[in-house]
């Protein structure tokens, strides 16, 4: 099996880009080893603080926050770094190529559970002619990212990773440390009988997507003549990654429970990583209004509704709409 560094030199990766990148997946054997030891090390209760984002941060979050944020300043790669943790966008090294977007910890509510959970990273390039204490910088379309992955700590720690040529799978071997390419181009079936979605808030959809699943739920005596399986982990990484695997939908649509908040996932942290990687495995990510990855950013905390999936799904879902 290859290696990290020598399959990113096959698709012609800069080599700054692949430090960078290897300093991003040293802080995940970090992490993944926290993950594994956090019944035993005190790790497992929620703080008594918030996010930004108004959620309850738990051990695990914080922990896995300060370590990303920490190992990727002191690289010198970055220019700055921007947490779904944050408060704001953090300076690193003025003259540095990159930016990096990154939810430290995916689907922590599985923690007490130990069920999937991940880290979602994003990067783009630093625009030269802004300071580094500039959150601005981040506000960048998700077309213009030059890597995004995601790497789940599961059974094994696995890494999925696009850098624009297509999206591939490592798994991380312990007996050595590195990550090892187990799968290159995977691509997503164009047709799917699965479905991930949280039918707790049901009622509060709009009456497009109440109108789509309904019709799945009717099965083979419905409109679509077939009967379809749902699958709902509760982490983006762990639902994201099955529809790599096998395909299938996901979707987080938007919803009126809290009118200030019609959406729920993170564009730069979640949605845009996300969309880059299911694009470049052929599949589509999109709103019900366009491709995710054209959204110009208006803050670096936004939220968007989210479709993604297997192509011919994705556009049967979006009939709906129209």
């Amino acid at each position: 099996m290859q290696r990290l560094a020598p399959a990113l030199r096959e698709d012609n990766v800069p080599l700054d880009l692949i430090s960078l990148i290897k300093t991003i997946l040293a802080a995940t054997k970090e992490i993944s080893f926290r993950v594994s030891q956090a019944h035993l090390g005190g790790l497992m209760g929620s703080t008594l603080d918030e996010n930004i984002q108004g959620e309850v941060q738990k051990e695990l979050d914080v922990v896995a926050n300060e370590l990303f944020k920490d190992i990727l300043l002191e690289s010198g790669f970055v220019k700055a770094v921007s947490s779904e943790e944050e408060d704001t966008s953090v300076a690193g090294n003025p003259k540095g190529k990159y930016l990096v977007s990154f939810d430290p910890l995916d689907g922590s509510s599985n923690i007490e559970i130990n069920s999937l959970i991940g880290t979602i990273f994003s990067i783009h390039p630093a625009p030269e002619n802004m300071d580094a204490d500039d959150p601005d910088m981040f506000k960048q379309a998700g077309h213009k990212q030059v890597c995004a992955g995601y790497v789940l700590y599961g059974p094994a720690t696995m890494l999925v990773m696009t850098t624009g040529s297509g999206t591939h799978f490592y798994v991380l071997d312990r007996t050595h440390g590195g990550y090892l390419l187990v799968e290159r181009n995977v691509q997503v079936p164009e047709e799917t009988q699965e479905f991930a979605v949280n039918m707790s808030n049901q009622r509060f959809w709009q009456a497009p997507m109440k109108n789509y699943i309904d019709d799945l739920l009717l099965g083979d005596t419905g409109p679509r003549g077939k009967n379809f399986n749902m699958r709902w982990i509760a982490a983006m990484v762990g639902d994201v990654h099955r529809v790599l695997t096998r395909g299938g939908i996901f979707t987080y649509p938007a919803d009126n429970k809290d009118p200030k908040k019609p959406y729920k996932l993170r564009l730069m942290y979640e949605a845009n990583p996300m969309s880059f990687l299911v694009e470049q495995a052929g599949g589509i990510s999109v709103t019900s209004e366009g491709r995710i990855m054209d959204i110009e950013p208006g803050s670096i905390h936004q939220r968007v509704e989210v479709i993604l999936g297997s192509k011919k799904e994705v556009e049967a879902c979006l009939a709906y709409y129209k």
